[in-house]
């Protein structure tokens, strides 16, 4: 085991969002997350894992019912953000939430209060969880 630190700019290793119904997250993420070229990686015993095949850095999204087996619920203030390569990912992203039981919390566009050049769009999937793609400007 190497205790050498991650690589710049990924200190993330992952994130969990729980989901009550798992089959309905699935089509969701598979089809949110595909827009970012993440594909479903790993499936157990109802967790379902997202990343970029043959990536080894160990960043991943999954999904999954609560550990405690309370119902999962959102968290408040919490917003998992991706980024995109070009403001046409983040439209798609946004494409795909909608079509596939996610809600608008902001369509896809310019936000110059964060920054000249900045392009979002951020959305709840269908357990809640509020989500944002990013195209950060260049540079």
């Amino acid at each position: 085991m190497s205790n050498s630190p991650p690589p710049a700019g990924q200190a993330l290793g992952y994130v969990t969002l729980g989901a009550d119904d798992h089959p309905a997250a699935q089509a969701f993420y598979d089809a949110v997350l595909g827009t970012l070229g993440l594909s479903r990686l790993h499936e157990f015993e109802g967790w379902t894992g997202y990343g970029r095949a043959g990536e080894t850095d160990g960043q991943s999204i999954w999904i999954c019912k609560p550990f405690d087996g309370a119902p999962a619920r959102a968290g408040n203030g919490v917003m998992v953000g991706f980024n995109a390569p070009t403001p046409e990912v983040v439209d798609a992203f946004y494409a795909a939430a909608m079509a596939h039981g996610g809600a608008d919390e902001g369509a896809p566009g310019l936000r110059p209060h964060y920054g000249e050049g900045w392009y979002a769009a951020y959305v709840r999937d269908p357990q809640g969880n509020k989500l944002a793609c990013v195209r950060p400007p260049p540079g």
